[in-house]
């Protein structure tokens, strides 16, 4: 697959993007959403988009954080395995159902599950960080951004 347009050209056309689209999902200090289990959510809706390059990089961002790469490895299958912690659980559920959108509500079992966990000011940090990765997944879809990869 050929690259449509640099993300260097996508920058020079657009420069505020980077700097609106990262600052959609700037932590405050007083939140209990983390840098890490921000960029587990990155993660996880990069794999539902089928994001490669957004992949790469927030796999890369995660385990220079300490993250495992086991637990990297079953990431997508979340529900089944019991590595993730509740306060994980609750972010990744929200991410996938905010992710899932199309034709439906999110439901309220959802909504629930992390609102139980996670206080007002944290469910819109939350959702500014997967409405910012989702929002990175069809730029770099649109315009075919590749990862480097090395040996």
């Amino acid at each position: 697959m050929q690259t449509r347009l640099s993300q260097q050209q996508l920058y020079s056309l657009n420069p505020g993007l980077v700097k609106h689209l990262t600052g959609l999902s700037a932590l405050p200090e007083d939140t209990n959403i983390t840098a890490k289990l921000a960029d587990l959510v990155r993660l996880r809706v990069s794999q539902i988009n089928g994001c490669g390059f957004c992949q790469h990089m927030h796999s890369a961002e995660l385990r220079s954080q300490g993250e495992r790469q086991q637990r990297l490895d079953v990431l997508a299958a979340w529900r089944e395995v019991p590595v993730f912690s509740e306060q994980e659980t609750a972010a990744l559920a929200w991410a996938e159902a905010l992710t899932n959108i199309i034709d439906k509500h999110v439901e309220d079992d959802v909504y629930n599950q992390v609102s139980a966990i996670f206080n007002e000011k944290d469910i819109v940090v939350l959702t500014t960080v997967v409405l910012e990765i989702n929002s990175w997944n069809r730029i770099v879809k649109a315009f075919h951004f590749t990862p480097e990869l090395t040996e």
